[in-house]
């Protein structure tokens, strides 16, 4: 049995030291892919407004703001993390600032009015729109809500949700979702690093546990010869 004891202690200590390497290995990337990101997002110099109060704003008022928060918890139900919002630092290198950033962009796209100009007249579904100027509100309309084919909304739709607006989405959303996975990363780290310190401490009372009996022995000399008993 104390055999078996050691040797199990042996096996979950190896098996605690290489869950700590993986730990460390893990952390190590993840500090990487930090830095590559923070290098990357200064890169951009792309920066959240706050006012003297700490408070985000947008063209100057705390209300614009708030709209576009409310666009992105309430509409696209994303989880914001306040401390990611942080006036001291308003550079935008967090999951949530990416998403408040992407918020923004879609804010004024959805608020926006576009002008269309046609050049000639054209009859769409039995309507005739004239040659001229028209003035479309987006209303909240996203790129699939437009009428492609209509030749006022058709426009707008292309101005509204320009190839900027998308490739904007596109690499604020690689922000967004590159932060997340390193904070993932990290809590990967640190589990595999608590589990190998679980495992070590485990197999060292079990190495501890068997050498102790080892130690003690089955009986003294005296108890093998006479049988007397051994006070302990």
């Amino acid at each position: 049995m104390k055999k078996r004891l050691r040797v199990l202690g042996a096996l979950l200590g190896v098996f605690g030291l290489g869950f700590l390497v993986a730990g460390g290995v893990a952390f190590a990337k993840t500090q990487e892919g930090y830095g590559s990101l923070q290098a990357f997002s200064e890169a951009q110099n792309v920066t959240l407004t706050y006012n003297e109060d700490g408070e985000l704003i947008d063209r100057g008022t705390t209300e614009g703001a708030d709209a576009i928060m409310d666009l992105l918890t309430e509409d696209w139900k994303y989880p914001v993390v306040e401390s990611d919002l942080d006036p001291g630092d308003p550079l935008v290198n967090t999951a949530t600032e990416y998403m408040y950033q992407m918020a923004t962009v879609g804010y004024h796209v959805l608020n926006g009015t576009q002008t269309v100009e046609l050049e000639e007249a054209v009859e769409y579904n039995g309507e005739t729109f004239d040659a001229g100027t028209y003035e479309m509100d987006v209303e909240g309309r996203y790129w699939s809500d437009f009428d492609r084919d209509h030749p006022i909304e058709g426009a707008a739709r292309e101005q509204a949700w320009s190839g900027t607006a998308h490739g904007l989405f596109g690499e604020l959303g690689v922000g967004t979702v590159t932060h997340s996975a390193l904070q993932l990363g990290l809590g990967l780290a640190g589990l595999f690093a608590g589990l190998g310190v679980v495992l070590l401490v485990t197999g060292g009372g079990l190495i501890w546990a068997g050498r102790a009996r080892a130690d003690a022995g089955v009986g003294s000399p005296k108890q093998q010869t006479t049988g007397e008993p051994v006070s302990v």
